[in-house]
């Protein structure tokens, strides 16, 4: 039983708006950071998919804004780049409001939030602690809804920008001792679809990126077949340069149980002990 961290073809914006200096905690690597860029908030940039999807858009010349809960590996991510690090707890009490306040004052501006914070628990949903079931929620799902809030309004002024939320193979058919951990997942997937409606018209897009390889615990499953962090930024940066909404593509496998559960329930549930 174990708690575990997770590791648009838009024309390109004009000059950002003039802000305010960056608070003190926000430490710059790299070449001076020009506004006029493309800028991009990670979160979850310590490690595993979302350092990877930093490193990613810092190829191709974004401005990025790097959050974690480790000051150190943040700046390893950052190394190299232009990258702003600002670490902070989204799970903690106002930590996703001040988060956005910290980004937005540094730069002006976000272009593509990228919520890639998140940690698992795996065992028996029986034995699982009452603090951890909170503390996965708290992170995977209530974080998160909470940033996008916070960052949404300024885009939908901007006129441009994607909201790009990491979820899950658990979120699509729920897997047997991550039972919350797939309950917050599924909920982002929900909230994914419900909130790219409303953004219609607004030139504010969601994508919802459902890699293979969960963030929960150790994988040892050869169905669906693993991804690489870097193969998952990949996927990401791409549905970012496409305006897709769905990343990687919605393949057979997991467009099968969501279409069995309705159907079969029956059958969807064996084929999803066999997968998990």
């Amino acid at each position: 039983m174990t708690l575990t961290g997770s590791g648009s073809a838009y024309d390109p914006p004009g000059p950002a708006p003039r802000g305010p200096a960056a608070p003190s905690h926000v430490r710059e690597h790299g070449p001076a950071r020009r506004l006029d860029r493309r800028v991009a908030l990670v979160t979850g940039a310590s490690s595993g998919i979302g350092a990877a999807t930093a490193r990613r858009f810092a190829m191709d010349g974004w401005q990025l804004l790097l959050n974690g809960r480790d000051r150190r590996c943040l700046e390893q991510t950052a190394s190299g780049t232009s990258a702003l690090v600002l670490p902070a707890d989204l799970a903690a009490p106002g930590g996703p409001r001040l988060l956005a306040q910290s980004a937005l004052h540094a730069t002006g501006r976000i272009d593509v939030l990228v919520a890639g914070a998140g940690i698992g628990w795996t065992g028996p949903f029986a034995a699982m602690p009452h603090t951890d079931i909170d503390r996965v929620l708290a992170l995977d799902l209530n974080a998160t809804l909470h940033l996008v809030r916070e960052v949404l309004p300024s885009m939908i002024e901007a006129g441009r920008g994607r909201v790009v939320l990491l979820g899950s193979a658990a979120g699509c058919s729920g897997v047997r001792e991550e039972a919350v951990h797939s309950a917050a997942k599924a909920g982002l997937a929900a909230f994914a679809d419900a909130l790219r409606q409303e953004l219609r018209g607004t030139g504010v897009g969601v994508t919802l990126v459902v890699p293979t390889r969960r963030d929960s615990g150790p994988y040892d499953h050869t169905t669906p077949r693993p991804v690489s962090p870097g193969n998952v930024a990949r996927d990401i940066f791409d549905s970012v340069r496409q305006d897709r909404d769905e990343a990687p593509p919605t393949p057979t496998w997991r467009a099968l149980p969501s279409r069995l559960r309705a159907l079969t329930p029956g059958l969807n549930r064996r084929i999803a002990n066999r997968l998990d």
